[in-house]
């Protein structure tokens, strides 16, 4: 009856296929004397109850150990959704799942991933700027700042321009020295401009460096994986060229890593509109892209995955809906 209750004809997430289900019926079987939950059926046709002794070969049958129920809708439960199974998945799903979900279902997952701070900003980066600005009406200019402070300074400052005029300026001011002097610098530029889309975080090294050089550099910056897909090398700050990551890693330790420049004249600059940064990335088949201001210095870098995100049009990011059927 529990069961019946508070899983049957409810959605849960599945966390193997990462998306949302509903437990049309529900499966048992028998181990040890004991009749135990085997898992859930999420095909609207059928009898539900059924007990089965485990048979799972069934097309719409969820194993229960791939299946995380909401709880909060049970007025006897004090459990928060257990973090351990999102973790599974990539925060991107996760952004997927909350946007799917009930606001109270959302609510319930963000809940969940607050555990993590990091993974919880991971996951307000994923979300449409609807679900973030929606979320983020529930927390306090404290909680707010805390969120923003664990996300990309490019993410933040575009999440920063999407909330109320009134909240900015305090939730701004909370932030860590740092993050809030990169997303103060960030906000002075238009969002379609390649300052607004640049990351101020990139690797660099002078130009003399060596190969091994330029990896400590690497293992030492704290910065996005696609960030360091290349390597810049500055003269005096200005920009003398960049390198692949990958072809540090194919290059003797003991060269000189200007020997290995490609590239020397492919950037942007900060004023440059986003068709010129995608004609330009494209051009010269560039995962990363130095953003200069008008002295040639490096400010900042955008990557693939920052124009591919302006590209795609809204309706196209979201794949993972409900399983209404």
């Amino acid at each position: 009856m529990l069961l019946g209750d508070d899983v049957l004809g409810r959605r849960l997430i599945s966390v193997d296929a990462g998306r949302l289900v509903v437990a049309h019926d529900i499966e048992l079987r028998s181990q040890e004397g004991k009749w135990v939950v085997a898992g859930v059926d999420t095909r609207s046709r059928g009898l539900r109850g059924r007990f089965l002794g485990g048979r799972s070969d069934n097309p719409g049958f969820v194993d229960w150990a791939a299946v995380e129920p909401f709880v909060g809708h049970v007025p006897s439960s004090r459990l928060l959704m257990p973090l351990r199974r999102l973790r599974r998945l990539h925060p991107a799903q996760i952004a997927d799942l909350v946007e799917a979900a009930s606001h109270d279902e959302g609510e319930e997952i963000i809940s969940a991933v607050h555990g993590d701070p990091e993974l919880e900003a991971d996951v307000f980066e994923e979300l449409n700027t609807e679900h973030q600005v929606e979320f983020l009406r529930d927390k306090s200019d404290a909680e707010a700042a805390a969120v923003l402070a664990e996300m990309g300074p490019d993410d933040a400052a575009d999440l920063v321009t999407e909330l109320d005029q009134p909240r900015r300026a305090p939730i701004l001011s909370l932030l860590p020295p740092s993050q809030q002097a990169k997303v103060r610098a960030l906000l002075s530029y238009g969002q379609s401009s390649a300052g607004g889309l640049m990351s101020p975080d990139f690797v660099s090294v002078t130009s003399d460096a060596t190969v091994s050089d330029a990896l400590a550099a690497v293992r030492a910056a704290d910065v996005l994986p696609q960030v360091a897909a290349d390597v810049f090398l500055l003269d005096d700050g200005h920009l003398a060229g960049s390198v692949p990551l990958i072809e540090l890693l194919r290059a003797d330790g003991a060269m000189r890593i200007a020997e290995l420049v490609e590239h020397s004249n492919a950037s942007v600059q900060v004023d440059d509109d986003f068709t010129e940064v995608a004609r330009r990335m494209a051009d010269f088949n560039l995962t990363v892209v130095a953003v200069l201001e008008d002295d040639n210095r490096v400010i900042g870098v955008i990557t693939v995955d920052d124009v591919l995100e302006a590209m795609l049009p809204n309706s196209w990011r979201r794949r993972a809906e409900a399983d209404g059927d």
